[in-house]
């Protein structure tokens, strides 16, 4: 892990917060105060779950995941983490430790901003609280949706709606994580979902094109697949 001390660095960090969007130049310079930056490598530990809490990351650059290990040491992956987003959020309004792990999946550049002085500056300017918590409410809804869908749906429903959701519309893209870790968070294990996807493209819904590269071939189907009861 390689620590910014530059404050133009921090800047440009905040600026590109979408909880922040709403705040003038001069308000985001007071964030800026409380800000540092840290990079990360690929496969780094960004924090463990038990790590004293009370900071918010907010990922610049790069990707991560964030994920849950079992008495066992299973892994279960919660999300991932794309550039605006931030987690070790439930920390801020609370005295518990972390509860996740959160590692880098390439070279990742995260904002960290102090928890204590953060909430002074929310209580001064409340449309940060209230992006904070639109967040966490949509969060909420779609960790309530994937125990719906682990619970209720099959292996086919819950592999074409995730296929759908991370294409955004495109025609051809590429898993922004590995199998392994898309298996995790759909609640299967990677060889029901190889074989599901496999069983997707010989059905002529998809392509797939080495290890990530997925072409949706026939997305009426697909779409009719991930709404089928």
């Amino acid at each position: 892990m390689q620590c910014c001390h530059h404050s133009e660095s921090h800047a440009i960090c905040i600026e590109h917060v979408p909880i922040f969007g709403s705040l003038n130049h001069e308000e985001k310079m007071e964030i800026v105060e409380i800000a540092s930056s840290r990079s990360f490598e690929k496969g780094e530990t960004i924090y463990r779950a038990g790590d004293e809490g009370g900071t918010l990351f907010v990922l610049y650059t790069g990707k991560a995941k964030l994920f849950r290990l079992s008495a066992s040491g299973k892994e279960q992956v919660l999300r991932l983490v794309e550039p605006g987003d931030f987690i070790g959020e439930l920390s801020l309004f609370s005295s518990l430790p972390l509860t996740d792990n959160a590692q880098a999946l390439e070279a990742t550049t995260m904002c960290v901003l102090q928890g204590q002085r953060l909430k002074e500056l929310m209580a001064k300017y409340p449309s940060i609280a209230f992006k904070v918590l639109d967040e966490l409410s949509r969060r909420l809804e779609k960790a309530e949706n994937r125990i719906e869908d682990i619970s209720l749906s099959s292996v086919t429903k819950r592999v074409a709606g995730a296929l759908l959701e991370l294409s955004e519309g495109r025609r051809e893209f590429l898993l922004p994580m590995t199998k392994g870790d898309l298996a995790s968070q759909l609640g299967m294990t990677q060889e029901t979902l190889s074989r599901k996807l496999a069983a997707l493209q010989e059905e002529g819904l998809i392509l797939l094109k080495g290890q990530r590269k997925i072409t949706i071939k026939n997305k009426s189907e697909l779409e009719a697949a991930a709404l089928d009861e």
